[in-house]
């Protein structure tokens, strides 16, 4: 019993093993026992290489396969709207985040592999914005090629759609009705289509913007709001003056609605027809003239109407005074509108014109609807 507890207290506790073969043996197996649980992961480490090397590459494949997929998702996701675009980001940041902190073994923290999974997770959101602003960069010149080349349609056939300035096309309006002016041929080549240079078809477009932007809806919209008979507007429409004179009132009915109406004004019309688009006059019954008794609201209604519907004929005949006060004889037609043009620009002319266009505007788009 002494030797046995001797003896177990050598195989635990002494270092020496020349006194006995038993000893021996028995002190290099607990020693072999000692170190399979001490070191067992440093010998082991070897043998285990490989299995761990698999394991960790079909970790990687997967997780790649499962980045790969949400990237596609993600994809699909920018396409839609933008309130789903948040919703399926959320989920994407949600999936993606257990992903994103799997334990990695030695292997696969590697320089190599792990900066190639590092920059594609971080950089996931920043590929987005990329993505976004790449397809914008690409849309964008895009759409200005699209604009661009459907801009001459559009603004032929709707004047509407037109961006340039009002003043700009304004001053297109003032020179094309200097140079008809000189050459009373030019403005009917321009409506039949004989001129097709870049400053003619400016100024046609600045012509049909005028009329079809500026003027025609506010006189649609004044004579769909009155009472009007269509005699007596058509002879508004015919005769470019008119004078609207203060006489003897008295209760009558009305030459412009003919209802029943304190009638106090006399309206003048005078002057010459012409044609709206060319300007060309007609000398047909050129002194004749229209005397008619109306209301206070029609005698307005007539003066804010009148002066839109005739404002282009009227500012022809501006200009054409100003070509005969000129006097100037054998210069180009090209010199003569430039220094024409140039001398009512600078002098305020060309302004004040486009200023008392926006007036008559203003006066029809605020007129009351009659009572």
């Amino acid at each position: 019993g002494k030797r046995k507890r001797s003896n177990t207290s050598v195989l635990y506790d002494s270092d020496e093993s020349e006194g006995s073969d038993i000893l021996v043996r028995k002190v290099f197996a607990k020693r072999r026992c000692i170190m399979d649980e001490d070191d067992s992961s440093e010998e082991q480490q070897p043998d285990k290489t490989c299995p761990t090397e698999d394991v960790s590459t079909s970790r990687k494949q997967k997780l790649f396969a499962k980045l790969k997929e949400l990237a596609r998702q993600s994809a699909c996701r920018r396409s839609c709207s933008s309130a789903n675009y948040e919703d399926s980001n959320s989920e994407a940041e949600v999936e993606e985040e257990p992903l994103c902190h799997l334990p990695l073994t030695p292997t696969e923290g590697s320089e190599t592999d792990s900066g190639s999974m590092k920059d594609f997770i971080v950089e996931d959101d920043d590929d987005n914005d990329d993505n976004r602003e790449h397809v914008k960069s690409e849309n964008q010149p895009q759409h200005k090629q699209l604009n661009t080349s459907n801009s001459e349609l559009l603004a032929y056939y709707i004047p509407q759609l037109s961006r340039c300035d009002h003043y700009v096309h304004f001053k297109r309006i003032v020179k094309a009705l200097l140079i008809n002016a000189i050459d009373d041929t030019f403005l009917s080549s321009l409506y039949d289509g004989t001129r097709q240079k870049k400053y003619a078809q400016d100024m046609l477009l600045s012509l049909h913007y005028l009329d079809d932007r500026f003027i025609q809806p506010r006189l649609e919209n004044l004579i769909a709001r009155s009472r009007w008979k269509d005699r007596y507007k058509e002879r508004v429409d015919c005769y470019p003056v008119v004078r609207i004179v203060l006489k003897n009132a008295k209760t009558m009915s009305c030459q412009a609605c003919e209802l029943k109406r304190y009638c106090k004004f006399n309206v003048l019309l005078s002057g010459k027809l012409y044609n709206s688009k060319t300007l060309e006059v007609d000398d047909f019954m050129s002194d004749d003239k229209q005397v008619l008794k109306v209301g206070l609201v029609c005698a307005n209604r007539t003066r804010v109407y009148h002066n839109l519907k005739h404002f282009k004929y009227k500012l022809y005949v501006d200009c054409s005074s100003v070509h005969k006060m000129d006097g100037v004889e054998d210069e180009p037609v090209k010199d003569t509108v430039e220094r024409l043009f140039s001398h009512l620009e600078e002098s305020g002319w060309i302004q004040k014109r486009y200023n008392d266009l926006e007036d008559y505007m203003d006066d029809a788009d605020n007129f009351l609807e009659e009572k």
